[in-house]
């Protein structure tokens, strides 16, 4: 799945005033890469993505296009048991079913319960569009701040 989103990556490297291929470099991926990132035709995988927000100190939800002012919320070590506790934590509150959740978000059942169980990590296309449909912050979902709704 590509990710659809206008992100604010390349605004965010070019304030760091880096080459597409130094951020490659950082990362252990090309420039081209870095390039597909930043111009939305690839999804940044989320374990990247938060450990840029961690070196640079910026809110996954500014990156990701979510909110327009950035956030600094400091260093962390992605849990995908955490996440996973937090996406049944918002389902929950949303008194909604996997299946009405995967279906309001694109993603199959059986996808977002391997999410949900922590059997595997959350990509950030989906992560994206679940917090873009239930104006949720991608950084409550991940445990970077306890405020659960987007302040745009």
């Amino acid at each position: 799945m590509i990710i659809m989103f206008d992100n604010n990556l390349r605004y965010a490297r070019e304030e760091l005033e880096m080459t597409q291929a130094e951020l490659g470099y950082i990362f252990g991926v090309s420039d081209s890469a870095v390039r597909s990132w930043e111009t939305a035709h690839d999804s940044i995988p989320l374990p990247k993505l938060i450990k840029f927000c961690d070196m640079y100190d910026f809110s996954l939800d500014f990156i990701c296009g979510l909110i327009r002012k950035n956030i600094k919320y400091g260093q962390f070590k992605t849990d995908k048991v955490k996440i996973s506790k937090k996406l049944k934590e918002l389902r929950k509150s949303l008194n909604i079913s996997q299946q009405k959740l995967s279906d309001d978000c694109k993603i199959s059942q059986t996808t977002y319960s391997g999410y949900e169980t922590g059997h595997y990590l959350i990509n950030t296309p989906n992560l994206y569009y679940i917090c873009k449909t239930y104006n949720v912050s991608m950084d409550w979902i991940v445990g970077r701040t306890n405020n659960k709704k987007i302040d745009k």
